[in-house]
């Protein structure tokens, strides 16, 4: 993702495969407009209504688990805080990435209220500026801070009184679920198997690999490896002379080979090329 900014306006439909994912260096708000959806973010577990807002930081791993009998509609900007850290500087304003740099994600449970139709509004107007700047060959690229800035305000303003970072009621599954995803986030660099997840845990293997799958949409492996390809990420760009053996052994790969293959698998380009393409970027 190397553009600054890319918005998302009410996408629906369910019939696609969504990996366990994370955006490095942009900020994400997604709004939730209807449907069935449960959404894992990093060891947290959100069960969505519609007027639902999320906001995540860069790191933070998540992956929707959605019915596919039931329509899924959402929104989702992504955005570079660099882009906008220049200006809301100059309006003594940075107040209002806190909330991703301190807390790293949050669910706001707006109810569908005034503001979240307002800020529905501003997507809308974000996606309608971003498509036509693309058709036309425009740059609105005032235009559309301006609007990003605005979105980011009146979600502080809600979230000051509506935020909650681990919904207050919980289902013995969804705690079983959370208490996998931080085991896991706390020893992917170590040599994990199913076996020795549900011994550390005083679980059946089998009650781990089902209510994981269950809770989450996804399995216990590959919340482990989303894991892991995250943390090569950042290696790969906070330390571009590291070796990518030792990139892929602190990242918990037992292989070069299982590393490269997976990388290329899920990245779509090599480890090297990978970090090349974000220096460039970067620099």
């Amino acid at each position: 993702m190397n553009e600054p900014l890319v918005v998302g306006y009410r996408f629906r439909g369910n019939n696609f495969d969504i990996n366990y994912h994370s955006h490095l260096e942009h900020y994400e708000i997604y709004f939730f407009h209807a449907g069935s959806c449960r959404y894992l973010i990093n060891n947290q577990i959100y069960d969505l209504i519609p007027g639902d807002i999320l906001l995540m930081d860069g790191k933070t791993l998540h992956k929707p688990n959605v019915d596919p009998s039931s329509e899924y509609v959402r929104s989702v900007v992504h955005f570079s805080p660099k882009w906008i850290q220049g200006i809301l500087t100059e309006l003594k304003s940075l107040h209002v990435l806190e909330v991703f740099e301190k807390l790293h994600h949050c669910l706001i449970r707006t109810n569908e209220n005034d503001e979240s139709k307002r800020l529905e509004h501003i997507i809308w107007r974000l996606a309608d500026l971003q498509n036509n700047s693309k058709r036309y060959n425009t740059q609105p690229e005032a235009e559309m801070k301006v609007l990003l800035i605005e979105m980011l305000l009146i979600v502080n303003r809600i979230g000051q009184v509506n935020s909650r970072k681990i919904l207050s009621s919980r289902t013995e599954k969804a705690e079983h679920a959370e208490n996998i995803a931080v085991f896991i986030q706390n020893h992917y660099t170590e040599k994990l198997t199913l076996d020795g997840i549900a011994a550390s845990l005083n679980l059946s293997k089998s009650y781990v690999s089902h209510v994981f799958k269950e809770m989450t949409g996804f399995t216990v492996m590959e919340h482990l490896m989303g894991c892991r390809l995250t943390q090569v990420k950042y290696l790969l760009e906070m330390e571009p002379t590291k070796p990518l053996k030792d990139v892929a052994f602190e990242s918990g790969f037992e292989s070069v080979s299982h590393f490269s293959r997976y990388f290329k698998e899920k990245v779509g380009v090599t480890a090297k090329d990978y970090r090349q393409l974000r220096s460039q970027i970067n620099n």
